[in-house]
């Protein structure tokens, strides 16, 4: 699926542009990554928003190879 050009409030915008720059992501990006985590937050009320933002963070993780098995004994 390819990026399609949509109208976004301009506070939204320049909130998610200075956001994004300590996240070290483009304001797009920054927009995407807070609609997954609503989308996510909305599909499953008991999870605490941070604990979300930790799973994103581990799968985003897990696909860089940045994780390893954790081996027993």
């Amino acid at each position: 699926m390819s990026g399609k050009p949509l109208r976004l409030d301009e506070e939204l915008v320049h909130e998610a542009s200075l956001v994004g720059k300590v996240k070290k992501r483009s304001a797009a990006k920054q927009i995407e990554y807070w609609a997954t985590l609503g989308k996510i937050a909305k599909e499953n009320p008991d999870l605490p928003i941070h604990f979300i933002e930790d799973i994103l963070e581990a799968d985003a993780e897990r696909k860089h190879g940045l994780i390893s098995e954790y081996r027993f004994g």
